[in-house]
């Protein structure tokens, strides 16, 4: 198992994110960008993939156990922390997280003074000129003959 492969299931098994990561590692003077810690979570057939190294690890999961059970001045209950991560994820209006990756607005244009259109208007304009070919049913009527015959008297 790798140190990648560590950090990967560390994550998950915390629901941690990206940006807290950058803050955990921030409690022991560790610096690092979101897109460096991204390049460790990624497939190892990825060209930006990067391999773990031992230091980071050290220093993550050092920086982890001041986050969980905080400092002799101040302890934390780690149960509280590791809930607290769940809360702290924004959620969307359907209820999945959302990460920090930009949004493209999907503007359309509004209709000014116009009535808005109902499900009904949506209905092809019928073509002039040639009729529509008649559509044939895929699957033709068959008839069974199997099993016993019936007699009619």
């Amino acid at each position: 198992m790798t140190n990648n492969d560590i950090f990967k299931k560390l994550r998950v098994a915390l629901q941690l994110r990206d940006d807290q990561i950058v803050s955990i590692l921030e409690l022991v003077d560790f610096r690092i960008s979101k897109g460096e810690i991204g390049n460790f979570f990624r497939n190892e057939d990825h060209p930006k993939y990067m391999e773990c190294g031992d230091q980071v690890l050290r220093n993550f999961l050092n920086a982890l156990i001041i986050h969980l059970r905080g400092t002799k001045d101040s302890p934390k209950n780690p149960l509280d922390v590791i809930k607290s991560h769940k809360n702290d994820a924004p959620k969307t209006e359907e209820g999945r997280r959302t990460d920090d990756k930009p949004k493209f607005s999907s503007e359309k244009p509004k209709n000014t003074g116009s009535k808005p259109k109902s499900k009904t208007d949506f209905k092809k304009p019928a073509s002039k000129g040639k009729p529509a070919p008649k559509k044939e049913p895929i699957v033709e009527r068959v008839k069974f003959t199997l099993g016993k015959k019936k007699d009619n008297k």
